[in-house]
C-alpha cells in the first residue's frame, strides 16, 4: 500500500494521505549543514505555475531579433519590456516583481529543465515534483525532505499545502501533510458523514480491539492529527493582523494565509501554493499577462506583509512550472508545450540577479529551448543552503549548487 494510493479525503480543505510504512520506517538522519545557523527557523514557499508558463514572454529576450521573427504576433514589444539588462526583461505585467528585483531580492534562473524532457502535463509535473526524471517515484522531494528533517512528533504544520488536494511534491513516507485551501475550510472528511464519524469515533475511543494492525494504528494517528489540526489552526493564526493590501485573487488569498502560518507557527518548514493555468495554446497574451500580473502583485504584497512582521528574512519563495513553451508561436496566437523555462527565487536573503545561460533561440532542440540548468541543482541549493539538510538523500544524487543563496 502506497501513501499516494491511500487518500482519506478532503472537506473544503483537509487532505491527508496515509502509509503503513510510517509505522516501520527508520529515520535517515543527517545533521544540519554547516554555516546555516537558524536553518530550523526558515520557511520555504513553493509556488507551482500550473500548466506550463511561457518563459519567453515572461522573461523576454527583447535584445534578440530572432524572438520577434519567430513570434510576429505574440512577442512583447521591446518598448514595453521591463528591461533587466540589454538582452532580457520582465513582461510588462510584472511591475511589482520588477520593483522587488531592483531591490536585489529576486534571482532569475534561466534555462531550467532536465534531460530528455517530457511534454505531457501529467508526467512532467510528476517529474518536477518527485525530482526523479529517470524513474517513477511515489514520494515528492519536499516530502522526502520532511521525512529527513526529524520533525517533532506533535508538529502538525511542518508542511502545509494551501490547496484543495495534496500535491505529490509534499508526499513523504513518514510525515503527513494537510491540504488547507483556506483557514475556515480545514476539517476531517469523516465529520460530514454520520456513519463515518461514528466509525472513526469508535476507533479513537475503543482501544481494546480484538486485533492489532499497524495500518489501523496509522489511520488512528492521522484521524487524531486531523481533529487536532482543525482545532489548532484557528488558534494558531488568531490575532494576526495583515499589514499589506493583497489582491483579491486566489493566489493573493493563498499567500495571505501562507504569511499567517509562517509568522505564527515556529514549526512550519515548507508551504505549497498553486497558480494558473498557464496552458496557453490559444490567445495567449491576455491570459498569461493577467496571471503574471496576479503573481507579481501577490508576491509584492506577501513580502510587504512579511517585512512588516519582521519575517521577510526567514521566508524564501520559489516558482516552478512543469515546462516552458515552444519558441515559435502557433497558428492560434498561442504557444504549445515546450521544454526549458526560467524560474524565480524571491526573498531578502537571495542574492538577486540573473543566473544561468541566456536562452539561445538559434541553438534549439526541434523548436524548443535547450535546458542549461538542471532543476535538481536549484533544489539542491534550496535544501543545503536554505533548509540546511543534505541534498543527496533527497535527490538520490549529487548536483552542483548555484550561488544565489548563502
Amino acid at each position: 500500500m502506497k501513501r499516494s494510493k491511500f487518500v482519506l479525503g478532503t472537506l473544503g480543505g483537509l487532505a491527508l494521505v496515509a502509509n503503513p510504512q510510517h509505522v516501520f520506517a527508520r529515520a535517515l538522519s543527517g545533521a544540519l549543514r554547516p554555516g546555516l545557523p537558524g536553518a530550523e527557523n526558515r520557511v520555504f514557499v513553493l509556488i507551482n505555475l500550473q500548466g506550463g508558463n511561457d518563459g519567453l514572454n515572461c522573461v523576454v529576450p527583447h535584445g534578440d531579433p530572432l524572438y520577434y521573427q519567430l513570434r510576429p504576433h505574440l512577442a512583447i514589444p521591446a518598448s514595453e519590456v521591463l528591461a533587466l539588462d540589454a538582452r532580457i526583461g520582465f513582461n510588462p505585467a510584472m511591475r511589482s516583481m520588477k520593483a522587488l528585483y531592483d531591490r536585489g531580492t529576486i534571482a532569475v534562473v534561466q534555462g531550467v529543465g532536465y534531460p530528455h524532457p517530457n511534454h505531457s502535463h501529467f508526467r512532467s509535473t510528476e517529474i518536477w515534483q518527485t525530482a526523479a526524471p529517470e524513474r517513477y517515484e511515489h514520494t515528492g522531494w519536499l516530502g522526502r525532505y520532511l521525512d529527513e528533517a526529524e520533525i517533532p512528533k506533535g508538529e502538525l504544520f511542518a508542511g502545509v499545502s494551501i490547496a484543495e488536494v495534496l500535491p505529490e511534491v509534499m508526499i513523504g513516507n513518514r510525515v503527513d501533510v494537510p491540504a488547507i485551501p483556506h483557514a475556515r475550510g480545514y476539517g476531517f472528511v469523516g465529520n460530514r458523514y454520520a456513519p463515518v464519524r461514528r466509525a472513526f469515533s469508535g476507533i479513537l475511543e475503543d482501544r481494546a480491539l480484538p486485533f492489532s494492525s499497524p495500518y489501523l494504528a496509522h489511520v488512528t494517528e492521522i484521524t487524531e492529527n486531523a481533529e487536532s489540526g482543525a482545532q489548532e489552526l484557528p488558534k494558531l493564526i488568531a490575532g494576526y493582523r495583515t499589514k499589506a493590501s493583497y489582491p483579491a485573487t486566489p493566489l493573493g488569498r493563498s499567500l495571505a494565509l501562507a504569511a499567517q502560518i509562517a509568522a505564527k507557527s515556529t514549526g512550519t518548514r515548507v508551504l505549497y501554493v498553486a497558480h494558473g493555468s498557464f496552458d496557453t495554446h490559444v490567445n495567449q497574451q491576455p491570459t498569461q499577462n493577467r496571471l503574471l500580473g496576479e503573481l507579481s502583485d501577490a508576491l509584492a504584497a506577501f513580502y510587504d506583509d512579511l517585512g512588516e512582521h519582521g519575517n521577510d528574512g526567514r521566508v524564501l519563495t520559489m516558482t516552478f512550472s512543469e515546462f516552458g513553451r515552444r519558441i515559435a508561436q502557433n497558428g492560434n496566437a498561442g504557444t504549445d508545450h515546450g521544454e526549458a523555462s526560467p524560474l524565480f527565487l524571491i526573498g531578502k536573503s537571495v542574492k538577486g540577479g540573473i543566473y544561468g545561460a541566456y536562452p539561445d533561440l538559434a541553438d534549439h532542440d526541434a523548436g524548443n529551448l535547450r535546458f542549461t540548468t538542471d532543476f535538481r541543482s536549484v533544489y539542491a541549493t534550496v535544501l543545503e543552503r536554505w533548509l540546511g539538510r543534505p541534498a543527496r538523500p533527497v535527490l538520490a544524487g549529487d548536483f552542483p549548487m548555484l550561488p544565489m543563496l548563502g
